[in-house]
């Protein structure tokens, strides 16, 4: 016996992905790519831990259009929990202000000057590739528009990566969730006790050279200037230590070249490579706050292996 594609998406077992047939998600899925873009346009790059859960909803509903609603609300309570996590986190990065702590300047100038001969990373790379005079209205380099795309990239990937494991894998799903949302708050803790000033601002203050903030410059001649708004607009500007842009890029690359098979997976690591020239040479983070990203990354990793393995020990009779 044989029976149409919507049959098959009918009679799916719950919690497995219906099957949807190509030409209803290659038009859902053009439909879906046209809003987002018009969206991204008229109000902004969606940033915001709210507005990516929204779209990327919408992209599994696109993705798998012919499934009944029973299964796209699914969704909605899978995800419930780590995006009111993940709004918290959100809202708790500021807590340093309440606090009255001091904002450290002075120690991430120091290694970093000690790991640049004398001069930091931000300014030997701003006086090579940046222009003179150094603006954020200059004209942008090719290499401005790879690099700010890739800094951009941060408020999607790890939530893109988790939408499509939920599609595909749910325990896999479950597995990265863990992680993002443990990189995510351990960075916070290190946000709330030691709030530390990033090079832009350290240099408004005149503890640095003159570097100038310059991220989102790379997509002026692209015409989407409104981006550029919206990134300078995100973020605790005293959240420097560690860059959980550069960590997330980390977990991103080593989770991926520790699951794939493919002899491709090795490209992986360019990510964090280019993320973090990104972030020194646009003057948002020192040397020190991409290592530190880099060592909560592989703490994430380490400790969720061992707590999945010790989880999945048999219990003695």
């Amino acid at each position: 016996m044989t029976g149409t594609a919507e049959d098959t998406t009918r009679s799916a077992p719950p919690g497995l992905p219906p099957t949807t047939s190509r030409g209803p998600r290659a038009l859902a899925m053009a439909v879906y790519a046209v809003l987002l873009v018009l969206w991204s346009e008229l109000l902004g790059i969606p940033n915001d831990t709210v507005q990516v859960f929204v779209w990327l909803w919408l992209g599994t509903i696109a993705w798998n259009v012919q499934a009944p609603w029973r299964y796209h609300l699914l969704f909605l309570r899978d995800w419930s929990l780590p995006v009111i996590g993940l709004v918290v986190y959100f809202y708790s990065r500021g807590l340093t202000d309440e606090l009255g702590l001091p904002v450290h300047v002075q120690m991430p100038i120091t290694v970093d000057e000690w790991l640049g001969g004398g001069v930091t990373p931000t300014e030997r790379l701003q006086d090579a590739w940046c222009g003179d005079p150094c603006l954020r209205e200059s004209p942008p380099r090719w290499y401005d528009v790879v690099l700010t795309t890739v800094y951009a990239s941060h408020f999607l990937t790890g939530l893109t990566i988790a939408a499509v494991l939920w599609v595909r894998n749910r325990t896999q799903w479950v597995r990265w969730m863990r992680r993002f949302l443990a990189i995510n708050f351990g960075a916070l803790v290190v946000y709330v006790v030691y709030p530390m000033a990033p090079p832009w601002m350290a240099s408004e203050q005149g503890y640095l050279g003159e570097v100038t903030r310059i991220t989102g410059r790379g997509w002026a001649d692209l015409g989407l200037g409104r981006f550029d708004l919206v990134l300078q607009g995100v973020g605790n500007p005293v959240a420097a230590m560690p860059s959980l842009h550069a960590g997330i890029t980390f977990l991103v690359a080593l989770y991926g070249v520790g699951h794939l098979r493919t002899r491709w997976r090795w490209l992986l690591l360019l990510y964090p490579l280019l993320m973090s020239v990104a972030l020194v040479y646009y003057a948002e983070h020192y040397v020190v706050d991409v290592v530190a990203g880099g060592l909560l990354a592989g703490l994430v990793l380490a400790g969720s292996t061992w707590w999945e393995r010790r989880q999945e020990r048999p219990t003695p009779a």
